[in-house]
């Protein structure tokens, strides 16, 4: 085990980050590819969304609201209930009613005529929480480049490269945050373009479908990388036994 002047106490700092990143990186993906299939009314098998969607919102579900609940959480980084925890309790428990509503309605979905048309007509009424937690994410975003909330120590692999300059990541982690957030913004808009029939790929439908896919491969690769640095930096900082 590698020798470092910083010492953890693991045993009073749970945290879930690392699996937290992959099922949201993995549900961002789904969501964007199973509303391309809706779109062209191609390869519809709302059955297996629903097995995904509900796989990934238990994942979410568990994870952010024992994180929510259990005040703190993580000892020396008690922002982490509000930062990962309560972003992932929301996205968790909207995939469990996604994948709900994919299996209830699955029948519908497939001899539907437009039937991205008949899901958003029903999707549309998050609109109010998709708002809100859009503009929280922001607002996360927002605090931690203000108090460089991200930075990694030098314990760390690879992120412990930016060590000195706790910008870099802050800069990083508060863009995918704010990045999600405006996602989460636009996504009403483009579901109630096609509630009400409308079918043509706008710039709006086009932008939202790539900036939800591409933000849910960063966070499927950066939540898969950081089961390594996690890792290292538990082994470079445990208390000699």
């Amino acid at each position: 085990m590698s020798q470092s002047d910083l010492i953890i106490d693991w045993a009073n700092m749970p945290v879930y980050n690392t699996v937290m990143a992959v099922a949201t990186g993995a549900a961002l993906c789904s969501m964007a590819k199973v509303a391309q299939h809706l779109c062209f009314k191609t390869k519809l098998n709302p059955q297996g969304w629903s097995l995904n969607f509900a796989v990934l919102g238990m994942i979410l579900f568990l994870t952010g609201l024992h994180m929510t609940v259990t005040w703190p959480l993580a000892k020396y980084y008690p922002f982490d209930n509000i930062v990962f925890g309560e972003p992932s309790l929301v996205l968790g428990t909207l995939l469990l009613g996604i994948a709900f509503y994919m299996w209830k309605n699955r029948e519908s979905i497939k001899t539907a005529q437009s039937p991205m048309m008949s899901v958003a007509q029903d999707l549309r009424h998050f609109k109010y929480i998709l708002y809100g937690m859009g503009l929280a994410l922001i607002g996360v975003a927002i605090a931690g480049v203000r108090y460089k909330l991200f930075a990694a120590p030098p314990e760390e692999p690879i992120a412990g490269e930016f060590a000195e300059y706790p910008i870099v990541e802050a800069l990083f982690i508060s863009g995918l945050w704010a990045f999600t957030g405006i996602a989460a913004i636009l996504c009403p808009f483009v579901f109630e373009r096609f509630a009400n029939g409308k079918r043509g790929q706008t710039p709006l439908v086009k932008v939202t479908y790539k900036l939800i896919y591409t933000l849910g491969v960063i966070f499927l690769l950066f939540g898969a990388m950081n089961y390594f640095t996690h890792i290292g930096l538990i082994v470079n900082t445990m208390p000699n036994q």
